[in-house]
């Protein structure tokens, strides 16, 4: 008896040696969960900041298309701009991505320029890869409509155009569009681009008809 008495008190002693303290394992437990709350605090701190970052840029663009705006409005008016085209579209429905730089509508009191070149490799008539015309403008118009959407058209004649041009312009940017509509024939284009104070424009003007 006293036998067995003992080897069951050395099993008990076993026991309590192997088994794992409570108090060390809710520390861990605690340690683990003061870590994720770590973790939460400080990524909800980083998406605050993302976000105030976020908005300043938003406010900082706003502030900026509403500067634009502004301005290309008046150039418009003054007509002293120019309309620095990214895309055009052709009869065919076929548009294409432009440089700026070389496709544009210009106005500056009673002249107009219209420059498309759509070639990167070819000279074209023009030398910068395409076609220029030049030509004095008249019946010009200037409309704004409910919605703030402003329509700015007039024609142009010279040695190498005569074409009804028309412009829109976006409220709230110097975003703008364009058509224009050759008078003795059907090749219509179209271009889309932002519209700049003539003064701060940056094209290159080729060689005119």
């Amino acid at each position: 008896m006293k036998r067995v008495l003992l080897t069951f008190m050395v099993i008990v002693a076993g026991l309590a040696m192997t088994a794992p303290d409570a108090s060390a394992q809710s520390g861990n437990r605690n340690g683990r969960t003061d870590s994720g709350q770590s973790k939460m605090d400080a990524w909800q701190k980083d998406m605050a900041e993302f976000r105030a970052r976020s908005d300043e840029r938003r406010h900082i663009q706003e502030l900026t298309d509403s500067i634009a705006s502004v301005q290309a409005f008046a150039a418009v008016k003054n007509q002293d701009f120019v309309l620095e085209a990214q895309t055009v579209q052709f009869r065919n429905g076929s548009t294409v991505f432009v440089n700026d730089m070389t496709n544009f509508i210009s106005v500056k009191g009673n002249r107009a320029v219209v420059q498309i070149s759509p070639s990167d490799f070819a000279a074209g008539p023009n030398g910068v890869g395409g076609v220029t015309v030049d030509g004095r403008i008249s019946g010009q118009e200037y409309r704004v409509g409910k919605k703030g959407l402003a329509t700015y058209s007039f024609s142009v004649t010279g040695i190498g155009i005569n074409a009804q041009i028309e412009i829109y312009l976006t409220p709230g940017t110097n975003q703008a569009s364009a058509t224009i509509y050759p008078n003795f024939n059907a090749n219509t284009v179209w271009v889309q681009g932002n519209i700049v104070p003539y003064e701060n424009s940056r094209v290159i003007e080729g060689s005119s008809l």
